[in-house]
This record gives structure tokens, C-alpha cells and sequence, in this order.
């Protein structure tokens, strides 16, 4: 096939998998729209853009009719979502059309991924690309009013964008984009900030184009496009920001709960998930939304300072909350509307979800076991003399540690506890040592933003819906592991990519479009 035919049908490809990833759906979207009104969060998210799409701003009617400032909860999602209230009717359906048509975005995003990671192959980015579009979980979730599947969404195109700056190096431009992307995800959920600096470092191992490789040892051109993707993240979040400096009492990037969810997380008693706060004695007088999350903040850094065995202690009751079962959409459903979607529904949908989730982990860890081959545009590939000297005595010594690394992992996807099974697979992902270097940035990416969930919600408190943030690119990394290991062989006449000349024509100035 040609390149010109080749490029025409990966367009067509991933025009196909964002069709079917709508109009799934779609066909969701209109059985849920008339059935489950917003719940839980869901029902502060939609309030909340009631009042924006009124002109209000982000303000809170209590029931004495005193009207406050908010920002509880972070404003992306109910600023997105007040828009088109104004534009189009405060209706539940508007926010689940939001939410279908942003989660076939990450479909596509996967699939431009995948084409990345396989770029001779057809099948493997369309795998990619449809597990995404069907998983159960975030296909089901799109009636929820909540944050989590757009969030995981906007990850998934960021990291696109990371994707699309490792291969314009030594241009800026495409780390600015990428730091929008994160900055706009970082209005939706903050902690998506932390991945602003891991995607650029992530775009800064792919090798530069043209001056870029005279350049690759300057501090100057490793720090710039961190700085500038970070600034550009900050950049978005900074009206808001200087909207609760004014209105809060205090300053505050995006929300101020922080302090709410690290008191929740350093409850002695406390299950590894959300419950209600137990306020302390300290903070029985301070009615002022940012000054009680403050004071929430300072008790539980006084206790985890005092006890920090104890809070250590809670971390594998996090994690487990966190990835052992998601169930985040059949909990929605039946939350919103128990006689239009039972308890056996429930169930049901979350074994179905349970399962899909659980290959994913175990086609992941087959994955994680094997050395990446090279990708085109990695950084610092391997001679055929590497191959030909065979694995190092370090390499060697490893194997015992990956093989119960792997082992470790499977048995726990097979089992209740998959926290463990996300753990061994970021593990053995870091016994690759530097063969990692050399993994696309789908499987990068997905790495990154696994370890930054785990992070963050062994600090806080877990929850199965926060990990639908990693499932798109998890979907994607899944798929990998049919991926063939060894490169095809340069064509005749076509320098190794250890010589400084592209392996790919399809990395090549001037054609980066064809993976747009």
C-alpha cells in the first residue's frame, strides 16, 4: 500500500472509531435522558451551571436565601456545562451530550496513539481505538453529570498533544497546546495539573528534528518546554484563580477542597473511601468556605505529622477502594433512578465492567513484560550489534524479579485485589530501565497517568470512579501486547535510526499531518 493510500485509510479508520464511539453513545444518552436525573455530585455540578447559565456565576443559594461564593468543587465541568444551558436549555440531556461527544474524543486521541506505537499496522490502532469506544464502563457512565469520564477524555487528547510535541521538536508551539489541554483538564480536576510537567518530560525523550538534535544536551532546551507546557496549563486556570482570590478570602488555584479530602483520607476509622468528615474541634467556628477547608488542611497535616504510621497504614485501603472495582456507572444509574435500573442491573453492569477492566490489566502486564521495541522518533534506539551481544549480566539479573513481578500481577487481576495488579504493572514497566525510553507515548502516557491516580489517592481517599481517569490510554496500552516486537527491517538503502535519519517516513518533516 502506498503512503498516500495508507494515510487515507488510517484517516478513515479513526473517523470510523469516533463514529462508533458517539454513536454508542448516543443510543445511551437517549435511553438515559428522560430516566435518571443528576445525583450525588452530580446534582451540585448541575445546579451549579443552572446559576451560571443564569448570569449568576458560581454562587450557592442557601435555603435562608443568603447567596455566597463557591468553589467547593472545581468549576471546568459546570462552566462547560452552564454554557450550553444558556445556548441550548438547562436539561440534564444537554451535559450527556457533552459528555458523549468529549468521550469520543478519546477514542480517537487512543487511535492517533496506536497508529504511533504500530504505524505499518492497520488492526492494532483499531483495536486500540475500539476498546476505548466500547468500554463498558465509560460507555455506561455518560448519563452521569460528573467529572470523571470527561477528565479521563481530556487526558487522553493532552496526551495526543504530547505525542504531536515529541515529534515537532524543537518547536515550542505543540507544548504550548499540550499545556492547554492539561490546563483545561486541570479546571475539570486539578490534580491533572501533575501531569503538565510528566507529559512534557514524556514529549521530551522522542528524538528532535533538524537543529533540535545540536541542542538535545542544553539545559536551556530540556527546560523550555517543560516551563512553557507548565505556564500554559497555568496560564488557563489563572482567571479563575484570580476570581478566588477575590471572592474567597483566599487564593486558590481551582477549588478549595483539598483540605476537606486530606482530613476524609487521614481518618484513622476511614475505609480507604469518601465519608462524612468528622470536623474537628478546631474548626467548629470557621464558617467561611476556603478559611473551614484551610482548617480542615492544617488538622490533617497535624495528624498525619503525628502519626504518620497510622496514615501510611491507610494507603493500601485507598488503593483498593480505588482500582479494585470501579462500578462507577451502575452505582450512578442506580443512585438517580433504583426502579429504572435495579440493584441486579447494577450488578450486573459491574461484572461486565469488572471483567473488560481486568483483561485490560492482564493484556497491560503482558505488555510490561516484554522489552518495547523501538518506535520511530524514540530516543536512542538500539544497534542490530546490541541484539547480536544479547542481555547485559543487570538485564540478566532482573529476570527473577520480573517473572514475580508478572506473576504478582496476574494473580491479582484474578483476584479481588487489582490494586496490586496496577502496582506490578508500573513495577515492571521500571525494571525495562531504558528499553521504557524507547516505549511509545500511548504507553508512556498511560504509565504516567496511572501512577499519578495511585498518587494522588493514596494521599486523599479513593474511589472506583476516579479510576475511569486512566481507562482510555489503559484501553490503549492493552493492545499493545499484540503489537510485534521487532521493527520491521529499514528498506534498501535506508539508514539505521542509530545514524540520526528517520526510520519512518511517516515521522518525517513535513508529514507529520497524516497522524493528526
Amino acid at each position: 500500500m502506498s503512503d498516500d493510500a495508507a494515510r487515507t485509510a488510517r484517516r478513515r479508520d479513526g473517523g470510523a472509531i469516533f463514529a462508533l464511539a458517539l454513536a454508542v453513545r448516543l443510543a445511551v444518552v437517549a435511553w438515559a435522558a428522560g430516566r435518571f436525573p443528576p445525583t450525588a455530585d452530580g446534582a451540585y455540578y448541575h445546579r451549579i451551571a443552572e446559576r451560571i447559565a443564569a448570569g449568576l456565576g458560581y454562587t450557592w443559594l442557601w435555603p435562608d436565601g443568603v447567596v455566597t461564593y463557591a468553589a467547593h468543587y472545581p468549576v471546568g465541568y459546570p462552566g462547560a456545562v452552564g454554557a450550553l444551558y444558556a445556548a441550548f436549555g438547562a436539561r440534564p440531556a444537554v451535559a450527556m451530550l457533552l459528555n458523549a461527544v468529549v468521550g469520543a474524543l478519546a477514542a480517537l486521541a487512543v487511535h492517533r496513539l496506536a497508529i504511533r506505537a504500530a504505524p505499518r499496522s492497520r488492526a492494532l490502532p483499531a483495536l486500540s481505538g475500539a476498546l476505548v469506544a466500547l468500554h463498558p464502563g465509560l460507555v455506561a457512565y455518560t448519563p452521569a453529570v460528573m467529572t470523571e469520564g470527561v477528565t479521563g477524555s481530556l487526558v487522553a487528547c493532552a496526551a495526543w498533544a504530547c505525542a504531536r510535541a515529541r515529534e515537532r521538536r524543537p518547536a515550542l508551539a505543540p507544548f504550548a497546546v499540550l499545556g492547554l489541554l492539561v490546563g483545561a483538564a486541570t479546571l475539570v480536576r486539578p490534580q491533572a495539573l501533575l501531569l503538565a510537567p510528566l507529559f512534557a518530560g514524556l514529549a521530551l525523550l522522542g528524538a528532535p528534528r533538524g537543529d533540535g538534535a545540536r541542542l538535545r544536551g542544553s539545559f536551556a532546551a530540556r527546560a523550555a518546554p517543560v516551563a512553557v507546557t507548565v505556564l500554559a496549563a497555568l496560564l488557563v486556570c489563572a482567571p479563575w484563580t484570580a476570581r478566588n482570590c477575590a471572592r474567597m478570602n483566599q487564593c486558590a488555584l481551582v477549588s478549595v477542597n483539598g483540605g476537606w479530602n486530606l482530613l476524609i483520607g487521614a481518618d484513622p476509622a476511614s475505609t480507604g473511601a469518601w465519608a462524612p468528615i468528622q470536623v474537628p474541634e478546631a474548626c467548629r467556628e470557621v464558617f467561611d468556605e476556603a478559611g473551614k477547608d484551610a482548617c480542615f488542611g492544617r488538622e490533617a497535616r497535624r495528624y498525619i505529622a503525628e502519626h504518620p504510621g497510622a496514615w501510611l497504614g491507610l494507603v493500601p485501603r485507598k488503593l483498593a477502594a480505588t482500582f479494585d472495582y470501579c462500578g462507577a456507572a451502575g452505582w450512578y444509574l442506580h443512585a438517580s433512578n433504583a426502579a429504572a435500573f435495579s440493584e441486579d442491573d447494577k450488578v450486573a453492569l459491574g461484572a461486565v465492567e469488572t471483567v473488560f477492566e481486568r483483561l485490560v490489566l492482564l493484556c497491560a502486564l503482558v505488555w510490561a513484560a516484554r522489552k518495547p521495541a523501538p518506535t520511530p522518533g524514540a530516543l536512542a534506539p538500539p544497534h542490530p550489534d546490541d541484539r547480536a551481544r544479547g542481555p547485559s549480566l543487570a538485564q540478566r539479573a532482573l529476570v527473577p524479579a520480573r517473572l514475580a513481578l508478572f506473576a504478582l500481577g496476574v494473580v491479582a487481576a484474578l483476584h479481588v485485589h487489582a490494586w496490586v495488579g496496577y502496582l506490578a504493572l508500573l513495577g515492571l514497566a521500571l525494571l525495562q530501565g531504558r528499553a521504557l525510553l524507547r516505549a511509545p507515548v500511548l504507553a508512556l502516557s498511560a504509565l504516567a497517568v496511572l501512577a499519578a491516580t495511585a498518587a494522588t489517592h493514596a494521599v486523599f481517599f479513593g474511589a472506583g470512579r476516579y479510576a475511569l481517569v486512566a481507562f482510555p490510554l489503559l484501553s490503549g496500552l492493552a493492545a499493545l501486547a499484540a503489537a510485534r516486537q521487532s521493527p520491521e527491517p529499514p528498506r534498501a538503502g535506508a539508514p539505521h535510526p542509530a545514524s540520526g535519519a528517520p526510520a519512518a517516513p511517516a515521522l518525517r518533516r513535513g508529514s507529520n499531518d497524516e497522524l493528526l
